[in-house]
């Protein structure tokens, strides 16, 4: 049996989420981390050999006090980032999805042939998620390998954890001749080149990157890859990636090419699986949600996006209850903001719209819908314990057994008299920034 050695303990205040709609604020405890990364006990002040515990960590000099305006949270998990975005972000956001994908996407993606350039964005990338307190990122690459590898090289460089997709795209119908892959056949060997590859490179990784079926979404596939890509899903147990219901464009595809909704043609190629995560759902009807909760799919709500190419809000509330597995996902570059606390505001603001309603010419009993709006806390949990189950990872929370990815976060506003922890909590969600991030780690790791 391994001896478990305790690498370092930090001191100070913890905020986690419990459940979808709870948080625990614990004023004092020492967070215990092992050396495989994981948190090997919570000790609080309350507990009988907590001055104990402390004392034999500042004997051996690995315990980290953090400062009496800092707080200790759970690392934020991204599920959903286009990595080869970044350099647009915030560019073009006024124009129909279809257009800004030709115009201005394709083009950009179709770039990452050139390495060196992959390796400059990249870097810069994930240096950025990681200060904005992401731990865990879920990433579209583009279909060019080595760029793909790239990626993964940054994520390891940087310790942070890729689950990353070589994206697959051979319609010749809906992508450009520049950018696509040159067959269903060849998308599918290039991605299953893409695991192998990547498999590889974990061997001498301290945190390992996980590769994703990423078929880019279903009018970007011919029934030839997306059946090949399903298969690969089942014959390497791997995690699936794509866009499902995102906007009216995109519904309407699967409807008059397939005449059947976009999340059936994913079911009937095997895309559908409880390792699947689909971004968006804008326009999921209660079929579509049954079938996700059925098959344990899950989705990246990207709020931010959403506003700009969703066509309608996310009902996060109504998935909540039904118990449908929900995480929340910046979508560079869809999405402006790297910051999931960003996407944190927005989906609540999102959602009291949605609820509220936005016709003023309606009468009062008329506009909004029964969806009810969600809060910070809710939101705290999609950024966290949502994502973590999500990608089945023990993570999200500040708990004993969990791998220890976290974000130590100043209190971004002046406290004018005594606060109480949920007060700071509501304050951090509320106006925390890149700046308020100190520091982060990734399974115990310090990253920033």
């Amino acid at each position: 049996m391994a001896i478990i050695t305790i690498i370092k303990v930090i001191e100070g205040p913890t905020i986690t989420s419990t459940d979808p709609a709870s948080i625990q604020c614990r004023e004092h405890q020492l967070i215990c981390i092992d050396s495989e990364g994981y948190i090997e006990r919570v000790v609080d002040e309350s507990d009988a050999d907590f001055s104990m515990v402390k004392q034999q960590a500042a004997d051996n000099d690995t315990l980290i006090q953090l400062k009496p305006d800092e707080y200790l949270l759970p690392g934020f998990i991204d599920l959903h980032v286009h990595a080869p975005q970044w350099p647009n972000a915030g560019v073009a956001l006024d124009r129909p999805l279809n257009e800004w994908l030709n115009t201005y996407t394709f083009p950009l993606e179709a770039k990452y042939q050139d390495t060196a350039f992959a390796k400059r964005v990249y870097d810069d990338l994930v240096t950025e998620l990681i200060g904005n307190g992401t731990t865990t990122a879920l990433y579209f690459g583009t279909t060019h390998n080595p760029a793909n590898l790239e990626l993964a090289m940054a994520c390891i460089t940087h310790h942070q954890r890729g689950f990353i997709g070589k994206v697959a795209m051979d319609n010749p119908d809906q992508t450009p001749e520049y950018y696509r892959d040159a067959s269903a056949q060849s998308a599918v060997a290039d991605t299953e080149s893409f695991i192998q590859q990547l498999t590889e490179l974990n061997q001498t990784a301290d945190i390992k990157q996980t590769p994703v079926i990423t078929p880019r979404f279903v009018p970007s596939c011919t029934p030839e890859s997306l059946k090949g890509l399903g298969e690969l899903a089942k014959k390497y147990d791997l995690p699936v990636q794509s866009h499902c219901s995102e906007s009216d464009w995109e519904n309407g595809y699967a409807l008059e090419h397939y005449h059947m909704r976009d999340a059936e043609v994913l079911d009937q190629y095997g895309l559908l699986t409880d390792k699947s995560v689909m971004a968006h759902g804008t326009l999921l009807n209660q079929s579509d949600l049954d079938t996700f909760k059925d098959r344990g799919v899950a989705i990246a709500h990207c709020p931010i996006s959403n506003v700009y190419f969703g066509n309608a809000v996310l009902p996060v509330s109504k998935l909540l209850h039904q118990d449908v597995k929900v995480g929340l996902g910046t979508d560079l570059s869809g999405g402006y903001s790297p910051s999931l606390y960003q996407n944190i505001r927005q989906a609540v603001i999102s959602s009291r719209m949605l609820h509220d309603g936005v016709n003023a010419e309606l009468s009062p009993e008329e506009r909004g819908t029964d969806n009810q709006p969600i809060s910070a806390k809710n939101g705290f949990y999609l950024a966290t314990v949502g994502g973590a189950k999500s990608l089945h990872l023990k993570t999200g929370q500040i708990k004993a057994g969990y791998l220890a990815d976290l974000q130590v976060v100043k209190s971004p506003l002046r406290a004018f008299e005594d606060e109480n922890m949920e007060t700071v909590f509501e304050k951090i969600m509320y106006h925390a920034s890149k700046s308020d991030i100190k520091r982060v780690y990734v399974q115990g790791t310090q990253a920033k």
